[in-house]
């Protein structure tokens, strides 16, 4: 009786177990539905390398663009649904992507072949085709400088080198320029410091963060850091006007 009971309750875990995998399993189906910007007679396996090369440019995964949990299988995906406001937008990209393909035949190139545009001309690898100085921008204004210089940080760890993000001297130059602009000029401080570490021998680094010390009323340090510039670079003109301007 006991070993009836085993064998009944092993057949049932495994036809659960078969249940589940089943219902987990996804392919990509014959007949698509919803096409509106690509062909609607494509077939899934035409769309399959289609969707992947989306992915790949932009660096995110199916449920950035459909409805669907990350990390839970596409079976329970409703790829079919407009409810996701970034499938538009993808749409509305791959639009314009065709109208710009369509006015570059009419270029006259100047190099052996054409250019042709794609997702990854522009986005390479990241959801939003932004430049590193603007996304900075973008985090201070929401989260403040501590945060922003902790994501610099990271991004730099996750990415350098790879060419998503422009990591030189002038990215940093230009996010604490933008926020001396907007009145934060001891923000700008930190953030010019920062270029000097990851950047010691540019004269220009070192011009911008005396800048910023002068502005602060650190004239002191602005001389230092003046002098710093024009070791690297004697030929700069602006630290020598500006260590003129601060013996007097």
């Amino acid at each position: 009786m006991r070993l009836n009971r085993i064998i009944h309750l092993t057949t049932i875990l495994t036809i659960l177990f078969t249940s589940m995998s089943v219902a987990q399993q996804w392919s990509w189906p014959d007949t698509l539905k919803n096409m509106q910007v690509l062909p609607s007679d494509w077939t899934g396996q035409r769309l399959s390398p289609v969707m992947r090369g989306f992915t790949r440019a932009l660096g995110v995964r199916c449920s950035y663009c459909h409805v669907g949990e990350e990390g839970k299988p596409l079976s329970t995906y409703d790829f079919v649904s407009d409810e996701n406001p970034n499938k538009d937008r993808a749409r509305d990209m791959l639009r314009m992507l065709g109208d710009i393909n369509d006015h570059l035949k009419d270029f006259n190139h100047s190099g052996a072949k054409k250019v042709n545009m794609w997702c990854h001309t522009c986005h390479n690898g990241k959801p939003r085709p932004i430049t590193l100085a603007n996304l900075l921008s973008e985090h201070y204004a929401t989260i403040g400088i501590d945060s922003t210089m902790q994501t610099y940080q990271v991004l730099h760890s996750r990415h350098f080198g790879r060419g998503r993000y422009d990591f030189g001297e002038n990215t940093l130059n230009s996010f604490g320029y933008n926020l001396i602009s907007s009145g934060d000029t001891t923000a700008a401080l930190r953030v010019f410091e920062l270029n000097c570490e990851k950047f010691p021998e540019s004269a220009n680094v070192w011009d911008s963060y005396a800048e910023a010390h002068m502005l602060l009323g650190n004239n002191h340090q602005a001389v230092k850091n003046y002098k710093k510039s024009l070791e690297l670079n004697p030929q700069n003109d602006n630290a020598k006007q500006m260590l003129e301007k601060l013996k007097n």
